[in-house]
């Protein structure tokens, strides 16, 4: 499986810039390309919003949150989205692909396996987070 480099240069990009609060990958063909990037000022329910309820996709989410000692900190978080409702032979090119596609973007601090949205709600990622 490639990985197209566009998808390693949006990554840089909202990880030294923030560019971006997310961004959505999937795989095309062969290869894993960029399908949306989530302007700063989206938050996460657009995030969320923005995943298909029945096909599976690879995102990465900037979290930003106040820590218990009062200082404003982010996370970046890798999901897998893979939802039960998706195609079989699609979860298992997901599944198969996405050690190698993680390592190509230097700076994930929490990865998360999603299959339906109770598994990635907001609770969830700042618990995660801390």
């Amino acid at each position: 499986m490639a990985v197209e480099d566009e998808c390693k240069l949006k990554f840089l990009e909202l990880k030294a810039k923030r560019n971006y609060r997310f961004i959505i990958f999937r795989i095309d063909g062969q290869q894993v390309v960029v399908e949306k990037l989530g302007s700063p000022d989206e938050n996460y329910d657009d995030f969320s919003n923005s995943l298909p309820a029945n096909e599976c996709r690879y995102a990465v989410y900037d979290f930003d949150y106040t820590s218990a000692e009062n200082c404003q900190k982010s996370k970046i978080f890798f999901i897998a989205w893979s939802p039960d409702s998706s195609r079989v032979r699609m979860k298992m090119v997901y599944a198969s692909s996405k050690d190698r596609f993680k390592r190509e973007l230097d700076g994930i601090q929490v990865e998360l396996q999603a299959t339906d949205p109770s598994e990635m709600s907001l609770d969830i990622i700042k618990s995660r987070a801390l």
